[in-house]
């Protein structure tokens, strides 16, 4: 097939959909690193640990979706924040022990004890709408991939909202551009590397709820995600949140045109990409390339 006969419409609808999770875990990766200075490894097994909450809350205590969806975003919360104070904050006072290797211990604990808890094998996770797909012409869109776009659209406006006008949301954006300036501005900077970490979990947590509808839940669901988001932070920009956000929807798109066309390429094409536009431009999209003096 060439590309003039590809259903581009509804590649590009599906990519959108596939990238808005990429983004949002993404998002977390960058929001974590900007705040704490911490690339985290962790991130895709903290979603996956908290989609197993939801899962518990949904199926042993039967919940409502949406009373499960608020109790498992508040979960994530209180998780980062106890991970970040508990754990990171006491290795990142020592230069012996590197943060992100701690973050890659906490990724196989999460891994393990989610195992041990609920074990391997793979179950199918309760969808939170279901119902003939939306039809747009030729593109069909289904009510799950309408709620993924729908959830994306609505955080990230609350995100700009909570940046922008928030004092904590400016005190955050303060310590990402200059961690020493704004805590001789009087910041605390421990209590924003928390909240960092907090509202990084649960973008997590809320992809993982989004997702395994699509996939299945397993110990191992987040594991293609969370590297296509890691490159998606990568592509973007480790630097910008809005680069996070559109690194997310690009990889989206890419992997939808490369899944329908070439699938046993579908991985290597996207990161073919980001090593072209690292090549080109090392900052990522619409980050900046910095050097740091030692």
């Amino acid at each position: 097939m060439s590309l003039f006969d590809l259903p581009w419409a509804q590649l590009i609808v599906n990519g959108l959909a596939l990238g808005s999770l990429y983004a949002l875990t993404a998002f977390g990766i960058v929001l974590i690193y900007k705040t704490t200075d911490i690339i985290t490894f962790a991130q895709g097994d903290t979603a996956m640990f908290c989609t197993f909450v939801a899962f518990t809350l949904l199926t042993t205590l039967q919940l409502p979706f949406v009373v499960a969806f608020a109790l498992t975003v508040l979960f994530a919360i209180v998780f980062g924040i106890v991970v970040e104070r508990v754990v990171l904050r006491r290795v990142s006072s020592t230069s012996i022990i590197n943060p992100i290797i701690v973050t890659v211990g906490l990724a196989l604990i999460l891994l393990g004890v989610a195992g041990w808890i609920w074990g391997y094998e793979v179950r199918p996770f309760p969808a939170p709408v279901a119902g003939p797909p939306f039809r747009f012409g030729t593109v069909v869109l289904s009510q799950l991939n309408a709620l993924i776009l729908g959830v994306t659209l609505l955080l990230m406006v609350l995100l700009f909202a909570f940046f922008r006008y928030s004092l904590t949301g400016i005190a955050m954006r303060a310590v990402a551009q200059n961690r020493m300036a704004a805590q001789l501005m009087g910041i605390n900077i421990n209590r924003i590397n928390a909240i960092g970490w907090g509202v990084g979990t649960a973008l997590g947590a809320v992809t993982g709820i989004l997702i395994a509808p699509l996939n299945y839940l397993d110990p191992n669901m987040m594991g293609d995600v969370a590297l296509k988001a890691f490159a998606a932070a990568v592509l973007g920009g480790f630097t910008s949140l809005p680069g996070a956000v559109v690194g997310g929807l690009l990889l989206g798109i890419i992997d939808s045109i490369a899944g329908f066309q070439i699938p046993e390429l579908r991985t290597t094409i996207a990161f073919l990409l980001i090593v072209v536009v690292l090549v080109i431009r090392p900052g990522g999209l619409l980050g900046t390339h910095e050097m740091k003096k030692v």
